[in-house]
């Protein structure tokens, strides 16, 4: 598909917006660590409720969540609670509390508040530090994976190129051009800038997917869906097992579809979803993992400015995303072009969200509902971009290298450690052939390490500072 003229000014002028705003906030966050991560903690709550819903609205996920509404339906919503959809309520209930009373910078140091200062305490916070950067390394290797693939299905222009010898594919050039464009005012600015420009992402996000709504509304019937969907599609109910058979398309498109259920596994469903659901519990009462989620907590003002931030984030994100996610799922399925999905010799449902804006979203709406999806992409690339490097500077380097370094010299070392966790995540990402692939990993493998421990320190008293960090090191091995 090609661009019209104005749908390429909106979003061109939306990112020179965004590096303008990020670039003329960056004078605050330049004057200490306390500052250039956690905002000098003179933030309030509510735009920190906005800038974490707007790092969660993250175009790799939207992509994925619209993959698996337009495979499995109504049922599909219970399927992103492989992630620690519960954790924003635990939060709010008690953990952001405790928390924000520790006044630390990162996860790690807030450990010294748990265990002590003592020799197991020691080993934990190291544990926490890896757990903290392979995190923030996979997510930006996540981000870096789904932006290729939706920017290279608008934009008019072929990037691809031969560098050192190695065939970059214009998929990952995009990637590249729009990652450096973000890392701009993130290792400028900090937290003000990531965190102002995050609301603003979060008001086009949400104008975008209401929008798209309201398209669906009007260019799709309940009788043109009945049509084109398998006997359970619309329900959220279900039996022992899942019982979807595809078989309103052609043969090729059916196997396809019912292949791609098959190798998910989730035929099985009443099964699964007992799994995810006690799963959930533990690892939402595990805590937030150290990334751009707990960052938020710990640079709001006071305590109850923490629970406040955190119920806020659900109450905002939720009901806009699904908006776009059920909007484009239903007009793809309508208007089905089967060749439109196709990658290599296979079709990539994950590409059914760029096959509905690129056909049935018209010029001008389209440049502000793709500014919103890049937005999408940019605020929570850019999150996890200002929480990883806190690990590395405050954690790492002042604690073990130069503690008596001045506050200049630990922003800059900030800098320097933004640049270095980009690096790293666009080189996990160049070898990642999939999202659902790295979405597994991450929820799975990552995650599930990361629960055990996280769920003992905080209800066992007698859970002490060394078993905390075998858990982790057993966890992520």
């Amino acid at each position: 598909m090609v661009l019209s003229g104005i749908d390429i000014s909106i979003i061109f002028l939306y990112l020179a917006v965004t590096v303008i705003l990020g670039f003329w906030i960056s004078k605050k966050a330049s004057r200490n660590l306390d500052s250039y991560f956690l905002g000098g903690k003179t933030l309030p709550w509510y735009m920190l409720g906005l800038s974490n819903a707007s790092g969660m609205f993250d175009i790799t996920g939207t992509m994925w969540m619209v993959a698996i509404m337009f495979i499995y339906g109504i049922k599909s919503v219970f399927i992103p609670w492989l992630w620690p959809v519960w954790n924003q309520v635990v939060l709010m209930v008690f953990l952001a509390v405790w928390m924000r009373r520790s006044n630390v910078l990162t996860g790690a140091e807030w450990l010294k508040t748990r265990f002590g200062d003592g020799a197991g305490s020691r080993m934990s916070h190291i544990s926490v530090v890896i757990f903290a950067l392979i995190a923030v390394i996979g997510f930006i290797a996540y981000a870096f994976e789904g932006i290729g693939k939706f920017a290279v299905m608008f934009m008019p222009w072929d990037l691809s190129a031969t560098l050192a010898g190695i065939h970059i594919t214009s998929e990952r050039m995009y990637a590249l051009l729009i990652m450096g464009i973000t890392t701009l005012y993130v290792v400028k600015g900090g937290m003000y800038s990531v965190v102002i420009t995050e609301v603003l992402q979060f008001l086009v996000m949400t104008v975008a997917c209401i929008i798209i709504g309201i398209i669906a509304l009007k260019s799709v019937s309940p009788e043109q869906i009945a049509a084109v969907v398998p006997e359970g599609w619309q329900s959220l109910s279900f039996g022992w097992k899942l019982d979807m058979n595809w078989s309103t398309f052609p043969d090729t498109i059916n196997q396809a579809l019912n292949s791609k259920i098959g190798s998910d596994g989730y035929e099985l469903f009443s099964i699964f979803l007992m799994i995810v659901i006690f799963r959930g519990i533990l690892v939402s009462i595990a805590g937030p993992v150290p990334g751009y989620d707990m960052q938020r907590v710990l640079a709001t003002r006071t305590p109850k400015e923490s629970a406040m931030m955190s119920g806020f984030v659900s109450l905002v994100l939720f009901i806009p995303r699904y908006l776009m996610i059920a909007g484009l799922a239903v007009i793809a399925l309508v208007y089905f072009k089967p060749e439109s999905l196709v990658s290599g010799n296979e079709l990539d449902f994950e590409k059914v969200l760029p096959y509905a804006l690129s056909n049935f979203i018209p010029a001008g709406v389209l440049g502000i509902i793709l500014a919103g999806l890049i937005a999408a992409f940019m605020s929570t690339f850019a999150a996890n971009v200002n929480a990883g490097p806190a690990y590395i500077v405050n954690d790492i380097y002042k604690k073990f290298i130069n503690p008596k370094a001045s506050q200049k010299v630990y922003v800059r070392m900030s800098y320097l450690a933004s640049i270095i966790m980009v690096i790293l995540g666009i080189t996990v990402g160049f070898f990642v052939s999939s999202i659902n692939n790295l979405l597994q990993w991450i929820t799975a493998a990552l995650f599930g390490g990361y629960a055990a421990a996280n769920f003992l320190k905080w209800i066992w008293w007698r859970f002490n500072g060394q078993g905390y960090f075998w858990g982790m090191v057993s966890g992520l091995v």
